[in-house]
């Protein structure tokens, strides 16, 4: 299990949210008396490692298994599943019970939804004949914390749901996250969105304000200035750009998963009979925290720095005769040595992947696209990725990226690598062809792209000189900096109308509403920018901002919020919320996968 991250320093009380999830799972593993055989949803396994220790789980006498179509072997009379409310875990689960029943074991059986219960998962219970054997019940645990300033409704497949499926109910997930946020820390006064589900997640709310007000008088100031939502669709160009940060390039080749990478031993020199093992990566690892969001040139230098500094420490004990307090200072140092073990040897790894010239030239050709130079050579590149059958995701990384910012490719151009992408990887790739159509993330060009004009107008791209110096966002990413994180900037200084030009050449209304306790007003496009003044909060404490990605959030993102937020004299913090943490490869997957 990953380690369950530290949360004392977050600019909000997250501990006790979390705490508050622990008790409400923990009752009902009590609830459910006796011994008991606990089954777990797989992809709920991840998050939960994050909320609580397995030992805990297992206390009250409770065997824990994951869910899968195969029938569980447990001498228990007690089956608890706790599950995400999708149809084919109920078909598991019915098929278990079944099959149970065939042999004529007698058991109790309780099924508890994450985050809530549906219409559709009963009617399937009942289809299969088996809602008379079930007690169900609700385990309302709609957002977690990652991090000390990261929040997730870890919903994989939002991106897909809302922008393919037509599907809203992440929109109503994250709605009611933030809700329950505003019952613990008040009604955030202070709403900017942009994108349609953005609006739409405003709509919820406020409709949810009224079916359960937030008490505003007896709340007193909200502990959150303001809220900034933001639907992924907006910025589709910083996902598809590789991430230079060194969480960043975990994630690109290593893929974090609920806080942690998992890794053959021999990468980072354990003895261990197991191949695999898991690295946590949060705030509670020291080093971690201080090198995760620094580009990742910059992180090899910082560990080089380190270990020299330990190599003389350790020649100075040898050779000269230290103080004990001198001892104990180096002593001390020492209990940082399995940290900077570790990140040696993951930067090690990672260097294997950045040494190439592939990687080089693909950086390179990234840049390109994004300034709009030479489009020919853009195509000839894609073109020649294809007919080498290099991996599929990586061709389709820079189609996207190279459509997107050219707002499609010309019927000709777009045709022919369309033609040559099912030649050269099989006709199978047609849905996901349609699929990235539909999103308009590959697409004929009808109109002329505004990407050069968003790019100038927010400043996206910077000189090399300015993008190798770390004073602006564009660093993150060696010359541009990320659309979003620059939209957020603007929200924050002085609203929508600063830059309403902009706004109207993205996908999506914007909003821009002030809240009160039971406000149930909420309009787009027309309302005022309201002077947000942040920087002085009544009682003399920094603001903070909750800025909310709906449908994803890079690691690259959130380390530009948290170098804007690290800025000399800005007076504000950030908590990034997200419906999954995602990067260019994971969005592009739920868009090929088929269930």
């Amino acid at each position: 299990m990953a380690q369950i991250p530290n949360l004392d320093n977050s600019p909000l009380n997250l501990s006790a949210i979390r705490e508050r999830s622990q008790k409400e799972l923990i009752n009902i593993l009590k609830n459910v008396r006796g011994k008991k055989c606990l089954v777990i949803d797989p992809k709920l396994g991840g998050s939960l490692s994050l909320l609580i220790q397995t030992s805990l789980l297992k206390d009250n006498g409770t065997e824990l298994r994951h869910l899968s179509a195969e029938p569980v072997q447990t001498e228990c009379s007690k089956m608890l599943y706790l599950v995400r409310p999708q149809l084919n875990l109920m078909k598991f689960i019915s098929s278990h019970i079944q099959n149970d029943v065939s042999k004529g074991l007698q058991k109790d059986y309780f099924v508890y939804f994450v985050p809530r219960r549906t219409v559709v998962c009963e009617k399937i219970f009942e289809e299969e004949k088996v809602h008379h054997l079930l007690t169900l019940g609700e385990y309302p645990l709609y957002i977690m914390p990652l991090d000390e300033d990261v929040l997730s409704c870890e919903l994989d497949l939002a991106f897909r749901e809302c922008l393919i499926d037509g599907d809203a109910s992440a929109l109503w997930h994250v709605a009611n996250a933030i809700h329950k946020l505003e019952l613990s820390f008040g009604v955030i006064p202070t709403v900017r969105a942009k994108g349609k589900g953005s609006a739409k997640i405003v709509d919820i709310l406020n409709s949810l304000q009224v079916e359960e007000p937030v008490d505003a008088p007896d709340m007193g100031t909200s502990e959150i200035n303001m809220l900034i939502l933001i639907d992924r669709e907006v910025d589709m160009v910083t996902p598809m750009c590789f991430q230079l940060t060194y969480e960043g390039l975990l994630d690109e080749i290593l893929q974090v998963n609920n806080g942690a990478v998992e890794v053959d031993a021999s990468v980072i020199g354990a003895q261990q009979d197991r191949n695999k093992i898991k690295v946590p990566l949060n705030s509670s690892d020291k080093l971690y925290k201080e090198i995760r969001d620094r580009h990742f040139e910059e992180v090899v230098q910082v560990l080089r720095e380190k270990a020299t500094s330990m190599q003389k420490d350790y020649a100075d004990v040898k050779t000269t005769s230290q103080s004990v307090s001198e001892l104990k200072d180096f002593v001390k140092k020492l209990n940082s040595l399995p940290e900077i073990a570790r990140h040696v040897s993951l930067a090690q790894h990672l260097q294997t992947f950045t040494c190439k010239p592939s990687f080089h030239s693909r950086l390179d050709i990234e840049q390109t696209i994004l300034e709009l130079q030479n489009f020919d050579h853009c195509f000839e590149y894609i073109e020649e990725m294809i007919h080498k059958q290099e991996p599929i995701i990586n061709v389709f990384r820079l189609l996207v990226l190279l459509s997107v910012t050219n707002n499609g490719l010309p019927k000709r151009n777009f045709d022919y690598l369309r033609r040559e992408m099912l030649h050269s990887y099989g006709f199978e790739h047609m849905p996901t062809l349609y699929n990235l159509e539909k999103a308009g993330l590959f697409k004929r060009q009808e109109s002329k792209s505004n990407w050069l004009m968003i790019s100038k107008a927010l400043q996206l791209i910077v000189s090399e000189s300015e993008a190798s110096r770390p004073d602006d966002i564009s660093y993150i990413f060696s010359g541009y900096a990320p659309l979003s994180i620059r939209i957020v900037q603007h929200a924050i200084r002085s609203g929508w109308r600063s830059i309403e030009e902009v706004l109207r050449l993205l996908p999506g209304p914007h909003v821009d509403l002030k809240r009160g306790g039971s406000t149930n007003s909420s309009s787009f496009d027309r309302v005022p920018s309201f002077q947000s003044n942040l920087d002085r909060v009544a009682d003399g404490r920094r603001a903070l901002v909750f800025v909310v990605f709906v449908g994803g959030v890079t690691f690259a993102e959130i380390a530009a919020l948290r170098f804007l937020g690290s800025q000399e004299g800005m007076g504000y913090d950030f908590i990034i919320g997200t419906t999954k943490i995602v990067n260019g490869n994971t969005i592009l997957e739920a868009l090929m996968s088929t269930n």
